[in-house]
């Protein structure tokens, strides 16, 4: 399947994930100054949306308990989630953002 166009880039804000569904695999796509981010839209310890949190110094935070993962990695930097969640490839084309949701970069399977 490969990369697929997620959105505008324009679309993503920088304090906030946007919710994307792709090849029914629900994302949060994030923005840290100039680089785009893919991760599953699901809270590892809560199975809430991260699409519904805030993004801040390159992590996401989970709304409900306050957990935050990286952006980058998908690893939790702050509990109560211990497991990461899923990160996929982002590239970013003019003004789209494709995101492959068939293969993760670090080895998480999405829930």
């Amino acid at each position: 399947m490969g990369f697929e166009r997620a959105c505008v880039l324009a679309d993503v804000p920088q304090d906030a994930p946007l919710a994307v569904t792709l090849a029914g695999v629900d994302l949060a796509v994030a923005r840290q100054g100039e680089e785009v981010f893919a991760l599953q839209d699901q809270c590892s310890h809560a199975a809430v949306p991260l699409s519904e949190g805030e993004v801040v110094d390159c992590t996401v935070e989970c709304w409900l308990h306050g957990s935050t993962f990286d952006l980058r990695t998908g690893k939790p930097t702050v509990l109560p989630a211990t497991e990461p969640v899923a990160t996929f490839p982002v590239e970013v084309r003019g003004d789209d953002v494709y995101i492959d949701p068939t293969r993760t970069l670090n080895g998480v399977t999405p829930s």
